[in-house]
């Protein structure tokens, strides 16, 4: 993903960084199971393919939003998590962006997404 290089607002940035139909799925599943292996991940986050998973992943971590611990062994194991700085306070964004979401399918009479 490109980021624009003309701006109006840094809020531009940040919406180049995280658009995009899984972003903001996939942080906020690393974040609620905490050190998520991909397996996990994409169990998690229902419709998604494991290259476009692998992809988005890769976006994340260029942009410094989350890390990967590989551990030697066989097989292969690797965790995705959040960092501490950039990631973190994303975190903060999403989970009120989240109770946002609630609160708009209490008022529509639902709790199912």
């Amino acid at each position: 993903m490109k980021i624009r290089k003309e701006i109006t607002c840094p809020l531009e940035i940040t919406h180049d960084i995280i658009k995009g139909k899984w972003k903001t799925v996939i942080l906020y599943q690393i974040n609620h199971i905490e050190k998520a292996s991909l397996s996990q991940l994409e169990s998690s986050i229902k419709g998604i393919s494991q290259k476009m998973l692998l992809e988005q992943l890769k976006e994340l971590m260029s942009y410094g939003l989350v890390g990967k611990n590989t551990f030697q062994g066989y097989p292969l194991r690797v965790e995705y998590y959040i960092t501490e700085d950039r990631g973190k306070k994303l975190i903060e964004a999403l989970d009120i962006m989240q109770e946002i979401g609630v609160k708009y399918l209490e008022d529509q009479g639902t709790t199912e997404g």
